[in-house]
């Protein structure tokens, strides 16, 4: 698909960062405008809808900006890979894991001014379910703290999932997984999570998987074994530097495709959203996705 670098489609969700998008809009529209020779901005409904624009912009031969959260991001992704387009991505939410792991800076007004300057690169695309997603898919203990921090208003990033996992552990009981990777033999798993990674970061800035690599055709896929409460709160803060993955409690796999299914159910959350319910199967497209990324290294 040919696309004109100098015509933008800004997809925008009014309600990312609890309105922080749409605060920001007049400014990141003004940093666009300076060197683009076209901008059209379009707010989106859900993240289906934010699809559909995706998709009209993409087949006008336009880049598709997604100014809002990692699930728009990530909503956008699929209908613009699908359509063989280009995205850039803006931080606009309130954890904005992709844009960080990706090196962007946290205000997208920069961003937006930078992005003439930036390089087109090819980077795997996951799905669960069908639904594609850019960062982590996890589930388990994990859907549990990311029900809370949906229902919390008061808190923001990284501060508002510190305060749903130390509320979700007080209820906490282990679950007993099943997890077959690139159709080996399945692995049983009695513990917290089950998780995905295609990028580093999730949850506000936890580096989850330190060595995902959004171009390197794998999934990173971590199990979190049964600890006690105790040694889990004292283990959570290693979490913030990836240094979790170096104690017994955690394995790192590497793989193309996972099945997870459990005990309980559980619906698998990405990017934010919950995107299937267990039973679910994960796997990764190889370079599906063309993206906007800093010229450096």
């Amino acid at each position: 698909m040919e696309v004109d670098r100098r015509l933008l489609t800004v997809i925008v969700n009014p309600s990312a960062g609890r309105g922080r998008a749409l605060r920001l809009l007049d400014g990141v529209r003004a940093e666009l405008d300076r060197w683009a020779a076209d901008v059209r901005v379009v707010p989106t409904r859900d993240l289906a809808h934010a699809g559909r624009l995706a998709a009209e912009a993409t087949a006008q031969g336009r880049v598709v900006v997604a100014l809002g959260g990692d699930g728009l991001a990530g909503a956008v992704a699929g209908a613009v890979a699908r359509a063989g387009g280009l995205l850039a991505v803006l931080p606009g939410g309130r954890g904005n894991d992709f844009a960080r792991g990706l090196g962007l800076s946290a205000d997208p007004r920069r961003v937006a001014a930078e992005l003439a300057g930036f390089r087109e690169r090819r980077v795997d695309l996951p799905e669960v379910g069908g639904r594609p997603y850019l960062g982590i898919a996890s589930v388990g203990f994990d859907s549990d703290v990311q029900v809370i921090a949906n229902q919390t208003r008061l808190l923001r990033g990284r501060h508002v999932y510190t305060y749903a996992a130390l509320r979700a552990v007080a209820a906490w009981r282990p679950v007993r997984f099943t997890v077959t990777v690139d159709g080996g033999p399945p692995r049983a798993l009695h513990g917290w999570t089950v998780a995905a990674a295609n990028a580093a970061y999730y949850g506000g800035g936890m580096r989850f998987a330190p060595d995902a690599d959004v171009a390197d055709g794998l999934l990173e896929i971590l199990l979190i074994s049964r600890t006690s409460r105790l040694t889990f709160l004292a283990l959570f803060p290693r979490v913030f530097t990836g240094r979790h993955v170096h104690t017994r409690h955690v394995q790192v796999l590497r793989g193309r495709r996972v099945h997870i299914s459990a005990d309980r159910p559980f619906a698998v959350y990405a990017d934010g959203d919950p995107l299937a319910d267990l039973p679910a199967e994960i796997l990764v497209r190889p370079g599906a996705l063309r993206l906007l990324v800093p010229a450096g290294p």
